[in-house]
């Protein structure tokens, strides 16, 4: 995930907009929430700016 979050924030995608949970098929009420929570950050963070034709053109560096 975080290497995945470092990628997107390159690319000029805030990394917030990726999240990983672990969740029971038991908690549909976490689910829900956390649905809600994901959504409302998405809108925050508004539309994709990569749709625009913002993206960084430079290239990414190989980690070590």
């Amino acid at each position: 995930m975080n290497y995945t979050k470092k990628l997107l924030a390159e690319t000029g995608l805030e990394p917030e907009r990726l999240e990983m949970f672990f969740l029971s098929s038991a908690e549909g009420v976490r689910f829900a929430e956390i649905a809600t929570e994901m959504t409302e950050r998405a809108r925050k963070l508004g539309p994709n700016p990569l749709k625009n034709g913002k993206a960084i053109e430079q290239p990414m560096e190989a980690e070590e």
